[in-house]
């Protein structure tokens, strides 16, 4: 299917009426006292409002940011989790996406202190971890994104975060703590049995629900009709919504995706940046050599 967000948006928001928040865009963000911007994708999934993005997985350009940017995405997921990114590539797009106003998350490999750590010092605004299963899990993972005294991560600020700008420490360390975003990976079947604990937690800004392996945990494998993992991803936006954090998914179909929006999912990952040259080469090469035969 070709996608063109425009269209794509205005499926998002048809039943609502249009307000200067559904559109990230043209927030007025405040900055802070080191002259920082507030996180716009924070600031609009808080307002209740829904936001579009995408995961960028093999193009290693820091153009592929300014073209998403430009074409209407609102974040992108750099996964170091399957993909073969190194750091310096990483700092490369995330550098674009701030030129433009593109909210540049990471998918770490795994929940450890350093790969959360590294990752928001060379400028993610904020992280996706993967496979989460137990609270305890879960409070590490804040406490490692987070600088004291709400957590442990250590204070290494690089210029790619404050744009060289000096400014006293105690007001990076609250604007950083409260411009990060941290986003949970629903990926288990242990983790739906959690969810109330590991969504309840202080810190936790979203959870994404990863439909492949969560249809793996539950014995149904890419069976994504399924009732047993549509009411385990339902169970998800239930406890989301009870504690005020937004919840979302990651999917190839649109229209699957505008399902679950319409059940209260906000944090919409719609496909990636192989997906989306894919999808739209394959329509248009259809549509030439049709002509072509005529």
């Amino acid at each position: 299917m070709r996608i063109h967000l425009d269209g794509f948006r205005g499926l998002l928001f048809a039943p609502r009426v249009y307000s200067e928040f559904y559109y990230m865009g043209v927030l007025k963000l405040k900055r802070g006292r080191t002259g920082m911007k507030e996180n716009r994708l924070k600031t609009t999934l808080r307002a209740g409002n829904p936001v579009v993005g995408t995961m960028i997985t093999e193009f290693r350009t820091p153009e592929i940011a300014r073209i998403l940017a430009s074409s209407g995405f609102d974040f992108v997921f750099i996964d170091t989790e399957h993909a073969a990114f190194d750091l310096e590539t990483v700092t490369d797009i995330i550098r674009a996406g701030k030129a433009v106003g593109l909210v540049c998350m990471v998918r770490v490999p795994d929940a450890e202190y350093h790969l959360i750590a590294r990752a928001l010092d060379i400028g993610a605004e904020g992280i996706l971890v993967p496979r989460v299963e137990s609270r305890e899990q879960v409070q590490s993972v804040v406490r490692w994104a987070k600088y004291p005294p709400i957590g442990v991560r250590g204070f290494g600020i690089r210029g790619i975060v404050s744009d060289y700008r000096k400014a006293d420490v105690k007001d990076w360390i609250h604007e950083l703590n409260e411009n990060t975003m941290v986003v949970i990976q629903i990926e288990k079947k242990r983790a739906i049995e959690s969810i109330d604990d590991l969504v309840s937690i202080d810190g936790v800004d979203a959870a994404l629900i990863g439909p492949y392996d969560l249809s793996i945990s539950l014995g149904v494998p890419g069976e994504f009709g399924s009732a047993l993992l549509n009411e385990a991803i339902q169970k998800v936006v239930d406890a989301c919504k009870k504690h005020g954090v937004a919840s979302g998914t990651h999917l190839r179909d649109m229209d699957s995706l505008l399902f679950w929006r319409d059940r209260g999912m906000r944090l919409l990952t719609y496909s990636s940046d192989v997906g989306l040259i894919m999808s739209s080469a394959g329509d248009a090469i259809s549509r030439i050599k049709g002509l072509l035969k005529t």
